[in-house]
């Protein structure tokens, strides 16, 4: 019986096992891995988190405005009682046993740090909002850019790979060519270093996009140790710019509305500041019960305790008269954060508009690049098949043959990274724009 139960586990545990190996296998496309850090990227977490200790910030400053309700009670032992001495008698004042519980409210009714700390808190949820949608898009931007350096370097590997068997091709003809006598032992070491520096590049370059792949994983949240496989790259279709425009406006970036928000919130600080000159007018009321007695029967039912009620409502009155001038300090620290607040706008706005129009010059000059390099590419490997065949017919020396595959493999990577520069300079485009949440869709 316990083999019988065993077994079908066994099968679901092996088809589980299965079905990730399955979804491991499937290509990763660069907006599927878009969403996923969006949701699992640790920091945008932490920012979406943000937004729920902002409201409940909001509540916390909102309960000073409520009315606030506290009970107290306490229990008295009196060994030595006190005397009052009017002429020549002597009066006792108390018993040896007390007991008192009380209820007291208190209610602003006018305070002006109070309703200026709501405004702020209210505020403080559309900055955490921000700041979250902030977060998510930098950390699309991030990931975007990782994304694409794993292409470029698989795409880097690839031609290793090529040029590796390019010239174990030619490894070959010089070993018939040196057993037959028609080269030189030199010719065979040669072919043979450059085979090894090939492989040792092949290796260096294998570790890097082992590192590339999991500095995209932890960027996108996911475990490092998950198995993912990447799609066939899509630079090839790179052909021409998108529309570029002149210039931009800036006013709805995220960057810029967080920071105006931002000095909201300072200037309601100096409100808060202000605040402090305005006096304070709050209700408060109370009710209690005392019990005495000289022996320890308070709370007995049928005791020598004597029980009185007391109630009292009343309005307090705050006037502030000197503090020695510490709410002016404290205006004027207010005024030069809303001065920096201002300058950090104008740099913000400054640097976006400097962010795009260095994206439209990298986006020229790389698919200006590109083009060239593309060319070049092509131009690189008509040399070096036509160095191959005169060396294979005797007609090229072997110093030509390996100058052109330098060459060719030059090219090639150039070519490579003018995509990525491509690539990452277009992101940039896209953020500059506003749109960089058009990549999840």
């Amino acid at each position: 019986m316990i083999i019988k139960r065993i077994k079908p586990i066994q099968v679901l545990l092996l088809g589980l096992l299965l079905y990730n190996e399955a979804y491991a296998q499937q290509p990763l496309t660069l907006k599927e891995a878009l969403n996923f850090a969006v949701e699992n990227n640790a920091t945008a977490k932490k920012s979406r988190l943000d937004i729920d200790g902002g409201k409940f910030k909001t509540q916390e400053v909102r309960a000073q405005a409520l009315p606030q309700v506290t009970g107290n009670a306490s229990l008295t032992y009196n060994p030595l009682i006190g005397q009052l001495v009017v002429g020549s008698q002597a009066f006792q004042l108390g018993n040896t046993w007390g007991t008192n519980a009380g209820l007291q409210l208190t209610q602003q009714l006018f305070n002006q740090q109070v309703f200026t700390g709501l405004k702020a808190a209210r505020t403080s949820e559309s900055y955490y909002n921000l700041n979250a949608t902030l977060t998510e898009e930098q950390v699309i931007e991030q990931v975007a850019n990782n994304y694409y350096q794993v292409l470029v370097s698989r795409q880097q590997l690839n031609v290793i790979d090529t040029n590796i068997k390019n010239v174990k091709v030619v490894e070959k003809i010089i070993a018939n060519q040196y057993q037959n006598g028609l080269a030189k032992k030199i010719d065979v070491d040669r072919i043979q270093v450059n085979l090894t520096n090939l492989q040792t590049q092949r290796d260096q370059t294998v570790n890097a996009v082992i590192m590339l792949e999991n500095q995209l994983k932890y960027a996108m949240g996911m475990p490092v140790t998950t198995g993912i496989v990447l799609p066939p790259d899509e630079f090839s279709k790179i052909e021409t710019l998108p529309v570029l425009a002149d210039t931009i406006s800036v006013s709805g970036r995220t960057e810029i509305r967080l920071l105006n928000v931002q000095k909201e919130l300072y200037e309601l600080q100096r409100k808060a500041y202000v605040a402090e000159y305005y006096p304070t007018l709050s209700l408060t009321a109370n009710i209690s019960t005392t019990g005495q007695s000289n022996k320890f029967d308070l709370f007995k039912k049928n005791g020598t305790a004597f029980y009185y009620d007391a109630s009292a409502i009343g309005l307090t009155l705050k006037v502030p008269v000197f503090n020695g001038f510490a709410t002016r300090s404290r205006i004027r620290q207010a005024n030069v954060d809303l001065k920096k607040a201002d300058i950090d706008l104008s740099n913000t706005t400054n640097a976006l508009n400097l962010a795009y129009e260095n994206a439209k010059t990298q986006l020229r000059d790389n698919i200006n690049t590109i083009k060239a390099q593309r060319q070049n590419v092509a131009l690189a490997q008509e040399i070096y098949n036509s160095t191959q065949n005169n060396y294979n017919n005797g007609l090229a020396a072997l110093t030509d043959l390996l100058d052109t595959e330098n060459a060719l493999t030059a090219a090639q990577n150039s070519y490579t990274q003018a995509l990525l520069n491509y690539k990452i300079a277009e992101i940039q485009l896209i953020k500059s724009n506003g749109n960089i949440k058009s990549l999840l869709k």
